[in-house]
Formats: C-alpha cells, sequence, structure tokens
C-alpha cells in the first residue's frame, strides 16, 4: 500500500465524456505506471477534496492529489494539475507542461473553465461511470 500512497492520483468526473477520454490518454502514456485514478462521485475523493476544504460536488474540475496521507500532502486543480499530468508523463509532455506553466495562472484557468463548461455538449456524458478495462482495475482506487 505505501507505494499507492506516494502515486499521484488523479480525481475526474467519472460520467464525463471528456475526463474519461482524459484517463485512457494517460493509461496510454503512463510509461512509469504512477498515476492511480479515482472518479469525483467516490467517497474517497469527496474525503480527500473535503480535507482542503474543496466541494465534492463540483464535478467541474479535475484534480491531482500529490503524496496522498503524508503531512506533505497536495491538492493540485484546474490548470495546475494538467500541468502536474503532463510533467509526470514525461517526455514531449513534460515539454509541454514547461510551456504551460509559464503562461499566466488566470488564463490558463479561463482557457479550462471555458471547456469545462461545455465538456458534456462537446464529449458526452455517460449514465454511469465506465468500467475500467481489467488489466488497470488495480489502479482505479474506487474501485478497490
Amino acid at each position: 500500500m505505501e507505494g499507492a500512497v506516494s502515486n499521484p492520483i488523479i480525481l475526474y468526473d467519472g460520467v464525463c465524456g471528456l475526463c474519461n477520454r482524459l484517463v485512457q490518454f494517460v493509461l496510454k502514456r503512463d510509461q512509469r505506471n504512477r498515476f492511480r485514478f479515482a472518479s469525483l462521485q467516490s467517497p474517497l475523493a469527496a474525503q480527500i477534496l473535503q480535507r482542503f476544504g474543496a466541494n465534492p460536488a463540483d464535478l467541474d474540475t479535475v484534480y491531482v492529489v500529490l503524496a496522498r496521507g503524508r503531512p506533505d500532502e497536495q491538492l493540485e486543480a484546474r490548470s495546475d494539475a494538467v500541468i502536474v499530468i503532463l510533467r509526470e508523463l514525461g517526455g514531449v509532455w513534460g515539454l509541454l507542461s514547461s510551456v504551460l506553466r509559464a503562461l499566466p495562472r488566470g488564463f490558463r484557468d479561463w482557457g479550462y473553465n471555458l471547456v469545462a463548461r461545455y465538456r458534456y455538449r462537446v464529449f458526452g456524458k455517460f449514465d454511469s461511470c465506465p468500467l475500467p478495462k481489467a488489466k488497470d482495475k488495480p489502479k482505479f482506487l474506487d474501485l478497490l
């Protein structure tokens, strides 16, 4: 369990088509097997978000939890979360994270919020959270 505690955890809207595409994108490119996942609709996500004073009912935000359960635990949100994901993936994605980090946070989050507002219309919405492939199931902490 100790290894799982230190892995970054992506908290995502489990019924959002765009968010599920993000999860599939990360699963495909996570060469170091770093990321773990939990839907924002899960009790685990609610528990983590409440520790940081974030609203568990707000499904418009993707989060990355760093150092879960440790004194230095952090919660990154919106464009900062996307930057962490890209940085952790490394390679060309790490370079892209550096470019994004150079932009002002207000501008990045404005763009993020614009996409979040229309994501269901453009990318669709599931009736329930899609289940991961059997090989990926251990990475989904809300299914354990």
